[in-house]
């Protein structure tokens, strides 16, 4: 079993979006539940609901809709904020209470994923960068998450695309 946080794992999962917006919009778009309800998820899910406490400690715990009519929880439980610099969260699957939950996909799927984001302005735009792993995964989790990277940045890819066309709104 690995037990390496993510920061010293060399399989850690890297996406990156330069957004065109500033990080100061970019930020609202995180820490604020009337926005980040409005973007986060996979494209063509819907929300169902969700609250935040936006703090270290605190948590993000969200439903949606798939478009074949399941429904999926999740939760972020947040360990480190600089705004408006970095989020440090650990993001799993969830039951509607809120409690842990196994991925509905697969028993392999890692319980928790560690995640950092960070926003880096440059002229008027802001670079994101989240990196993620899992904790405390066992071998065959952690051989799960890393044959999933294609994918996870094809999901990320359609949850980004929404950002930008929520952070576009926002500017209008």
């Amino acid at each position: 079993m690995s037990l390496a946080p993510p920061e010293q794992s060399e399989k850690l999962f890297v996406t990156r979006r330069m957004l065109a917006a500033p990080r100061t919009l970019v930020w609202k778009a995180f820490s604020q539940a009337d926005q980040l309800l409005k973007w986060w998820g996979p494209k063509d899910f819907t929300m169902l609901g969700g609250t935040l406490d936006f703090r270290a400690g605190g948590r993000f715990h969200y439903g949606m809709r798939a478009p074949d009519g399941s429904e999926m929880w999740g939760r972020f439980v947040y360990e480190e904020i600089v705004e408006p610099e970095r989020i440090v969260f650990v993001n799993s699957f969830s039951d509607p209470q809120g409690g842990l939950q196994r991925a509905f996909f697969s028993t392999d799927w890692p319980l928790e994923v560690r995640n950092t984001l960070t926003f880096v302005e440059e002229n008027g735009r802001t670079m994101m960068t989240l990196r993620g792993g899992p904790v405390r995964a066992t071998e065959a989790e952690q051989a799960l998450f890393d044959s999933m990277h294609q994918s996870m940045t094809q999901g990320f890819g359609g949850t980004w695309d929404q950002l930008e066309v929520h952070l576009a709104a926002m500017q209008a």
